[in-house]
């Protein structure tokens, strides 16, 4: 496989980056890079070009190399546009046309093209766009970070600049086209592309990036490092909340500066570091970097902070870790207060290095907290939170302990290895086309969570069953979103399936004829949305006691999401009733209340899919393990119910006619599936 890489903005080489050199050149640079050098690793791609931009004169001499070798698959292609000079991300859309046919005509000059484009920004994908319509190669695009977001950050007049404008156009045009869209995390996938008209869900894809997070995890303090941060501070020996990252207005630095200024008692416990890129006079600095600068200066003096804060002038990239270390050894945290984050390398870094995390709770640190248990999530827009999730940290040593411990989980979960796998097995399939299955004369809908996955044994069991049941449409019913289901499911290697309920049956999803992507079913969303009040519902439960929102990702369109227990449940019917509301119940596991709309559940959705693909009742099963499974149970003859089910499931009478399988996970769907089929074969 034959992978080309496009990447104009920044100040891109194959070694030795200089970060914030200018705001363009920032984490999307470094992603790029261990994406290709993973890739490189894996037999199947034999060849890797990443395409940038070439440009004479500032930021230096490098950048007007016309070809660089990284590795031995893998060369950096340096093309011409139509400016000589740098170009700044707001001014890249006159660059394309030009640089997209000098790439065109590059491309026919090898003996052989690309097998696949990979657009990383807007204006990469309206070059591949060119690109697929002269020559007919498919593309997949990385955003690594929207316009709409950072116009919903900057609000008021700024939001409506020309070029972010435009930017949020060539956005709209690249998710329209794009044969497939990688994300980084949940709120990338559901939330930020979720702003777009051209928004597709099936096409998205979460694909965590990988780290190489062993140089972190070995970190050590560095005297030179040291003295470039003590040389600020009168007490150098207190914990340090540290930051680092590009100072750009998204960055929010800003509020931590005011977070700190305005705590005594954090002041009182704590030094703060903020290293902000490298510069030699901010008057230099590219785009807003100097006006945030100043107003950084200008809240360190506002607060009179002389000597309790540090503000290095520049830190070489090997530097990073000896700074994590510096932190770590006196005790402190990292704290990342973005407006948005599109991932968050920074703090898997910082966590591997043994500092627990404060981050924003708009992006990827999301994902990162709620697979490590590494830290707390806060509103960056409020000061006040930040500064008492830092104190809490500070004051808490069993709570500081189990973040330390939560970080070093980060090395396993993100790995650029795994990542590679996943990403090449797409584009694979994407390549291959391979069709989905046309007539099924079977169906088999199983839960994920303690029913499909749990066990690994058990689904690499499963995973050879099912490649030998012809016939047999496979499907999965969760009470997880669609990204989150399949984010799971490639994660696990499952088989793929045909059809995806998701969100407790309130949404479903149909694999395309690609065999990669998925398109939602609009019938079933008009006939779930029928008197579906969901601010009704909001406006109905607020307030009621212990009732619990789960978090914001756990929110659908048609789906609210509580912790709450048994009677909690009963309320919560109760309340809905006197206003008038008609709405399906859901508790699970003890704990979990979801509220959908009356005509939805996952009974009612198989059954959907079931009239759909025009199947007898006998043709279908259905297997869970929850009491968020109950009514799919419920409402199906041939249900299983694995071995390790929960909720009551065996015994409640509404479920007498289910097989209970001696099995537990996915060997249980198996032995419940081969049940009903002797059954069957007996009666006939």
């Amino acid at each position: 496989m034959f992978v080309l890489h496009v990447a104009l903005q920044g100040c891109l080489r194959g070694s030795d980056v200089v970060y914030g050199l200018t705001a363009d050149t920032g984490g999307h640079i470094r992603y790029l890079l261990d994406l290709v050098g993973a890739s490189a690793r894996d037999a199947a791609v034999t060849r890797i070009v990443v395409a940038t931009r070439l440009f004479h004169g500032a930021p230096g001499p490098d950048y007007a190399v016309p070809e660089e070798r990284i590795a031995d698959k893998v060369v950096l292609l340096r093309l011409a546009s139509a400016s000589p000079g740098y170009r700044a991300k707001e001014e890249m859309h006159g660059e394309v046309a030009t640089y997209a046919e000098n790439l065109v005509a590059w491309i026919g000059r090898q003996a052989r093209a690309p097998d696949i484009l990979h657009a990383h920004y807007a204006e990469a994908a309206a070059v591949a766009a060119i690109v697929e319509d002269r020559l007919g190669i498919p593309f997949v695009f990385t955003a690594h970070s929207l316009g709409r977001v950072k116009a919903a950050t900057l609000g008021g007049a700024a939001a409506f600049r020309p070029e972010l404008a435009q930017r949020i156009a060539t956005e709209e045009a690249a998710l329209a086209r794009a044969a497939l869209v990688v994300a980084s995390s949940r709120d990338e996938a559901e939330v930020q592309y979720g702003g777009y008209d051209a928004y597709d869900p099936g096409r998205v894809r979460v694909l965590p990036p990988g780290s190489d997070l062993a140089r972190f995890a070995a970190s050590r303090p560095h005297p030179r490092v040291d003295a470039t941060i003590d040389r600020f501070l009168r007490a150098p020996h207190k914990p340090p909340l540290l930051a680092l990252a590009r100072p750009v207005a998204r960055k929010n630095l800003a509020a931590l500066v005011q977070a700190y200024g305005e705590s005594p008692e954090l002041q009182a416990s704590a030094n703060l570091v903020i290293v902000a890129g490298t510069r030699e006079d901010i008057d230099t600095l590219d785009g807003d970097m100097a006006a945030t600068m100043r107003d950084l200066l200008v809240l360190i003096d506002r607060y009179d902070l002389y000597g309790r804060v540090a503000y290095p002038k520049t830190h070489r990239p090997d530097d990073v870790p000896a700074i994590y270390a510096y932190a770590r050894e006196r005790g402190g945290l990292f704290v990342n207060p973005a407006l948005n984050e599109p991932f968050g390398l920074t703090l898997l870094e910082a966590s591997a290095a043994g500092l627990p995390l404060v981050a924003t709770d708009s992006g990827g640190p999301n994902d990162i907290v709620e697979t490590c248990g590494n830290g707390l999530l806060v509103d960056p827009r409020a000061p006040a939170s930040i500064a008492a999730a830092c104190l809490h940290i500070l004051t808490d040593a069993a709570f500081r302990a189990a973040c330390v411990a939560g970080g070093a989980r980060a090395a396993a979960a993100y790995d650029w290895g795994r990542h590679a796998a996943r990403y090449h097995a797409l584009l694979a399939a994407l390549l291959a086309r391979d069709p989905p299955l046309g007539c099924p004369r079977q169906l088999l809908i199983c839960d994920i969570d303690n029913t499909l996955v749990g066990c690994e044994s058990a689904l690499a069991t499963f995973r050879r069953w099912r490649s030998r049941q012809t016939g047999l449409a496979f499907g999965v019913a969760t009470g997880r979103s669609f990204h989150s289901a399949m984010a799971v499911l490639e994660q696990q290697d499952s088989p793929r399936p045909q059809v995806m309920i998701t969100s407790v049956g309130s949404e479903i999803y149909h694999l395309d004829a690609n065999g990669v992507t998925y398109t939602a079913d609009a019938p079933w969303r008009a006939a779930v949305s029928d008197g579906w009040d969901r601010e009704g519902i909001d406006a109905a439960l607020r307030r009621l006691d212990g009732l619990v929102p789960q978090g914001p990702l756990e929110q659908r369109s048609h789906k609210r999401s509580f912790f709450g227990d048994g009677d909690t449940a009963q309320q919560v019917r109760d309340r809905l009733g006197q206003a008038g509301l008609t709405a399906n119940v859901i508790h699970s596991h003890g704990r979990y209340l979801d509220v959908l709309p009356a005509a939805a559940s996952k009974g009612a959705a198989v059954d959907h899919v079931r009239a759909l693909y025009g199947l007898p009742e006998q043709a279908v099963f259905v297997a869970g393990d929850s009491g968020n499974d109950f009514e799919m149970l419920r409402d199906r003859v041939q249900a299983i119910i694995v071995a390790n089910h929960s909720d009551g499931l065996a015994t409640h009478a509404a479920l007498a006619h289910s097989y209970v399988a001696r099995a537990s996970h996915a060997r249980g769907i198996i032995e419940g599936v081969l049940h009903f089929r002797r059954a069957l074969a007996y009666a006939s």
